[in-house]
């Protein structure tokens, strides 16, 4: 007699179930676009780390190449990744700056350069 009541009493209390039927789904339909920003903006804050550790690598070749006697531009856009070494640039001031356009993952984002540098070993 207990169960039988409050069965009872939780249907009366929700009312009708047929109207939240499909709130689940037009929640989730609002939450996309905040999640894929939200994604989109974590994937191009790694993508911009993994250009900086890159850029820097790349600047400690190219300084090594100027220890050697050899030029540092050959060095440091071998020890870039493919994708990277295209429109780098290498400049030998006070050291070697390695300087390397960021992919961008969200069309319509400014052209963004990041650089690594290396100071030859002083």
């Amino acid at each position: 007699m207990f169960a039988a009541s409050q069965s009872r009493a939780r249907g009366s209390v929700g009312g009708s179930r047929g109207g939240e039927a499909g709130s689940v789904s037009l929640e989730l339909i609002g939450a996309l676009p905040v999640v894929a920003i939200s994604l989109l903006a974590s994937l191009q804050l790694v993508v911009a780390g993994y250009v900086i550790w890159s850029a820097g690598t790349a600047a400690r070749a190219g300084a090594r190449a100027v220890l050697t006697g050899a030029g540092p531009e050959e060095a440091a856009r071998r020890a870039l990744p493919g994708v990277l070494a295209k429109g780098s640039r290498v400049t030998r001031e006070d050291g070697v700056t390695v300087s390397v356009r960021l992919p961008a993952l969200v069309p319509g984002l400014p052209e963004t350069w990041l650089e690594g540098s290396s100071d030859l070993g002083r």
